[in-house]
């Protein structure tokens, strides 16, 4: 018997190459995707949680460094694409259901009405414990890092900066009402190279973790589906400050 798989999406790219990534070898019914958090609100609340100076570190760096990082690393993006046979082609229009957040109540009735064995996650904001308990599926998300050491967001650029190449990776794991606290399924290590930077990073995890997730469905599928539970410590990550950012690359040569 087929299972039914939906996936639960932010609009990042990564939710494409997703799609694209698995559409041939599972029927993805629908893919339910949120509108974007409004920035304003994003950095009001991560200000309340490590304060506003190194908020304000995080938007130098993403308003004077990143657009001169994705310049200059426009080639180099493109060439990993085709290398790692990811696919930016947009999801069909009848594929997708547009929602304002993935934890309001239009999403929990379309979830109930489509009664989805496997709902599949990608790059949207924490789902909430009353949309998980709202439909007997497993919830099975992609992180870019190895938890539970690199929860957070961007934990190849930290697992570098920490001079630690063997936990520079991806994770695939269950949803639970935590940030990247899931039951891990799979870890995977990426190999980058000289001409990587803090924007090529994720892509070389994005196609590892596409990778993972196929196995993670066909445990699913031949009812084998278990956790493994890695000895590390854990850490939530954020965006770097644009001084913490030069840092690294002067006195680590991270970049």
């Amino acid at each position: 018997m087929d299972k039914k798989i939906v996936m639960l999406t932010g609009e990042a790219i990564s939710t494409r190459y997703m799609y694209n990534g698995l559409k041939d070898d599972y029927d993805i019914q629908k893919v339910i995707q949120e509108v974007p958090v409004s920035m304003k609100k994003i950095l009001k609340n991560r200000a309340k949680r490590i304060g506003y100076f190194q908020v304000f570190g995080q938007i130098l760096f993403g308003i004077l460094v990143l657009p001169f990082l994705r310049k200059i690393s426009k080639e180099k993006l493109i060439s990993n694409r085709l290398k790692l046979n990811l696919s930016d082609e947009h999801i069909p229009e009848d594929k997708l259901i547009k929602v304002d957040s993935v934890n309001d109540k239009k999403t929990i009735e379309i979830l109930k009405q489509l009664n989805p064995d496997i709902v599949i996650v990608n790059g949207c904001r924490i789902i909430s414990k009353r949309v998980l308990e709202q439909i007997d599926a497993v919830f099975i998300n992609t992180h870019e890092g190895v938890t539970p050491r690199y929860r957070g967001i961007h934990g190849a650029y930290w697992a570098l900066v920490n001079q630690d190449k063997e936990n520079c990776g991806v994770t695939v794991h269950l949803v639970d009402k935590g940030v990247d606290t899931g039951g891990i399924l799979y870890q995977g290590i990426i190999s980058i190279d000289d001409n990587d930077n803090f924007t090529t990073y994720p892509i070389y995890q994005t196609a590892k973790g596409i990778e993972l997730m196929k196995l993670a469905i066909t445990d699913y599928y031949n009812g084998e589906l278990k956790t493994i539970q890695p000895k590390l410590e854990s850490k939530i990550w954020y965006h770097p400050t644009i001084w913490k950012y030069f840092y690294n690359w002067i006195f680590k040569g991270v970049n």
